[in-house]
């Protein structure tokens, strides 16, 4: 995992963008060429399973690995962040396990059960306030160990949102990151 850390801006960006683009590439181009669209309803929860894997591995190295870093002034529950990145994830898994049944019931003619329409619901919007609160948790780790003190969230609010828009706060977060995790420059701080 800590090779996310170390990981240039531009091979983090191809690894969370890039990867899941070629495959659904790949997926579409597979769907026109054998005129059977179940290899979408097939390889969907593929594509998202490779995705999150990793995309929430990054976050899980970032998070673990800041608190790491912390300062004794900043106090942070790094147990709660590890039980949010983990929701998430479980919802994320069930939810392909779900469509992809009920994808395949649709190909069958089967009706799909809706009430369990009725779970997801609260499931999605917990899961939407544990990312956020994951987002939170990131970014005022990072925002702490760079600064060595107690943040606000003002502090961090921009952090936040690089890390929330993803694709193009790499660009600006990852270099940072890779400054902090980076063996060189952690050698000759500590020689001085």
């Amino acid at each position: 995992m800590k090779k996310f850390l170390t990981l240039k801006h531009w091979q983090l960006f191809v690894i969370l963008m890039g990867v899941p683009m070629i495959f659904q590439f790949v997926l579409i181009a597979s769907v026109i060429t054998s005129n059977n669209p179940k290899i979408i309803f097939v390889m969907f929860p593929v594509m998202m399973i490779l995705f999150m894997g990793f995309f929430f591995g990054w976050f899980y190295a970032l998070g673990t690995n800041l608190y790491n870093k912390l300062p004794e002034t900043v106090t942070m529950n790094l147990s709660l962040f590890k039980i949010f990145i983990f929701i998430p994830v479980a919802y994320m898994l069930f939810l392909c396990v779900f469509l992809f049944g009920i994808f395949s019931n649709l190909l069958t003619g089967k009706e799909p059960n809706i009430a369990i329409f009725i779970l997801i619901i609260p499931l999605h919007l917990f899961s939407m306030f544990c990312m956020f609160y994951s987002l939170y948790f990131v970014a005022k780790a990072l925002k702490a160990v760079e600064w060595q003190k107690p943040v606000t969230f003002s502090d961090f609010a921009g952090e936040f949102c690089m890390i929330w828009f993803f694709p193009v706060g790499i660009w600006i977060i990852q270099p940072r990151i890779n400054k902090l995790f980076d063996p060189s420059l952690n050698n000759v701080n500590q020689t001085v």
